[in-house]
């Protein structure tokens, strides 16, 4: 089997999609993470073009080696890493589905049917009432895990900041009976990081996440150091030596890789085996709901490495709340999301709707980074 086409469709002018059709009528979908969409499909479709037509969906590793060879005039980060990533999550597809068995039996089986997921709340316009009214709401809708982003990123140590405030509202309108997790976007000093970690200890928050600036690394392990509550970072590093060093360097008690920002399954995979070897206790950061949701539920279906809770979108995403792209739904039940049991990814898109909703570029200036996560 070769590929005989590959493009990148970007739905409602934020979500990108890479389609690779084949020579035998298959057809593999991938997707990418959603920042800097139109920079992913231009590098799809002129820089790895020419590595992926005409060769095997089974020579996956050496596709991804070649595109991060090929992409390193534009730097080995940010947006290289998340349109390989639609590649390669569209070469696992293609795989699943030419031997007709879900992604998960080619990277070690399943040990569990469904994965349990915290809801992920990615505004940051609430006040500390509305957040916490909407913390019950999602417990009775059965979630048992809430993670709030607060503060200002890019704005260290803003006054405006409620983190403390809201947690406080949550912890009077839930109690503790829902884990609380925490992310700042890297919008603390150091100092502030550790006393505003004190207080949100004392509160019983589940996971401080990147306190500090990504690249702070001996910032990261004097706040971990300081803190008996854990801290999280890893979503904004992007191959295996990244997350070496992150875990050599910052320390953090939880490292959270993201298969649509790593490059795909093919490294993540990697990035498991070099942070397990090292003794990092893991868990996912995932805000996209379909391919990268259904990704990351196959690689943590034979996986003993990801002991929580794992991350989901809960804020209003147009291609699964607004006429969905999928024919079958894919969606969480119960505080638990399924692991998809088709052939690849096992998800039903609508290649139709699909390519109604792209576009080639966009309508206008968007910001890189908005509210959401």
């Amino acid at each position: 089997m070769k590929i005989t086409s590959i493009e990148c469709l970007v739905l409602d002018e934020e979500y990108p999609y890479v389609i690779l059709e084949t020579d035998e009528g298959i057809t593999g979908f991938g997707e990418c993470f959603r920042r800097a969409p139109y920079v992913s499909k231009t590098t799809i479709e002129t820089i790895f073009a020419p590595l992926v037509i005409g060769k095997s969906p089974f020579n996956s590793e050496h596709i991804w080696d070649n595109m991060l060879r090929a992409g390193g005039v534009a730097g080995p980060h940010g947006a290289l890493l998340t349109a390989a990533a639609g590649v390669d999550l569209a070469l696992w597809d293609l795989k699943g589905k030419a031997l007709g068995t879900p992604i998960y039996n080619l990277i070690g089986g399943k040990s569990r049917d469904k994965i349990k997921v915290y809801a992920s709340s990615l505004v940051r316009d609430l006040m500390p009432k509305e957040e916490a009214n909407r913390v019950a709401r999602f417990r009775d809708e059965g979630y048992t895990a809430y993670k709030m982003h607060s503060a200002v990123p890019g704005r260290i140590d803003d006054p405006r900041d409620l983190t403390v405030e809201t947690v406080k509202a949550i912890r009077a309108e839930v109690g503790y009976d829902m884990d609380v997790l925490v992310d700042v976007n890297s919008a603390y000093s150091v100092h502030h990081a550790i006393e505003i970690g004190r207080q949100l200890q004392d509160l019983e928050v589940f996971h401080f996440e990147e306190p500090v600036h990504t690249r702070n690394y001996e910032g990261l392990a004097a706040v971990a150091d300081a803190l008996d509550m854990p801290v999280a970072s890893g979503e904004n590093s992007f191959t295996r030596w990244e997350h070496l060093r992150l875990i050599r360097e910052g320390r953090p008690d939880i490292v959270q890789p993201d298969v649509v920002k790593v490059g795909g399954i093919t490294e993540f995979l990697r990035i498991e085996a070099v942070l397990s070897a090292h003794g990092a206790t893991m868990t996912i950061h995932n805000t996209q709901p379909y391919g990268s949701t259904a990704a990351h539920a196959h690689l943590l279906a034979p996986s003993n490495n990801f002991p929580y809770a794992q991350e989901y979108n809960i804020e209003t995403v147009g291609i699964r709340d607004n006429d969905s792209i999928l024919d079958t739904p894919y969606e969480v039940e119960d505080g638990f999301i399924r692991i998809p049991d088709g052939p690849g990814l096992g998800l039903d898109y609508n290649l139709e709707k699909m390519r109604r909703r792209s576009s080639d570029a966009p309508s206008g200036f968007r910001p890189a980074w908005g509210h959401m996560q």
